[in-house]
């Protein structure tokens, strides 16, 4: 199964489950963005709108686009603003779904299922304003080593999502090819145990 139908099968579940990394993750995108002004914003990987909720409060545009028709399907039924536009888009393809510059480009969750940060990065520099900020939250490194991966049980058992081993340095050098460098990087930690393996890691990066 692809990463599309996975997520599509997994819509109708995602907001229920219990789900340490997509809550840790939306609690560190809201303390990592705090500080930060946006008017406008490209969120990829909407999912089922967990995070776009809070962006409609700080931005005044939002376009969120998901690869799954399913979870944004979710999204859809949460929000209704005109100020939130949903695209379904793959961004391993040419990126044709942006309105405009934005000043906030945001990723939850995303590029673990994305082998080539190479394209994508340069696509993120070209729909940014200068002095625009990327907003990266990931599963961490150091779950992925351990073997952690993306994964919902079904009723014909569990289903793994594709996913692939990024280093902390593998996203900061290919960001720095398209003039993207890192502004802030932190880690989160279940339960705030920071005796432990981090669960989510988080960077925040600047054109320049």
């Amino acid at each position: 199964m692809d990463t599309k139908q996975a997520y599509n099968l997994w819509a109708s579940q995602y907001d229920t489950n219990d789900n340490k990394t997509r809550d840790l993750e939306a609690h560190a995108l809201r303390g990592s963005l705090a500080d930060i002004p946006f008017k406008t914003c490209l969120e990829v990987g909407c999912g089922t709108g967990k995070n776009t909720l809070w962006f409609q409060e700080r931005a005044d545009y939002i376009t969120a686009i998901d690869l799954s028709e399913e979870m944004m399907a979710k999204a859809r039924q949460k929000i209704s603003s005109s100020r939130v536009l949903f695209k379904q888009a793959d961004i391993t393809k040419e990126w044709t779904f942006q309105d405009g510059l934005y000043d906030l480009v945001s990723f939850s969750l995303v590029l673990e299922h994305i082998d080539d940060l190479d394209h994508v990065f340069d696509q993120v520099s070209k729909s940014m304003h200068p002095n625009g900020h990327v907003y990266i939250g990931e599963l961490h490194p150091f779950k992925q080593y351990a073997g952690s991966k993306a994964r919902f049980d079904t009723e014909n058992g569990t289903e793994v999502l594709e996913c692939f081993n990024h280093h902390i340095s593998d996203f900061i050098q290919s960001a720095k090819k398209y003039g993207l460098v890192v502004a802030d990087i932190n880690e989160y930690f279940d339960d705030n145990n920071r005796n432990g393996i981090p669960r989510i890691l988080t960077i925040i990066l600047k054109k320049v």
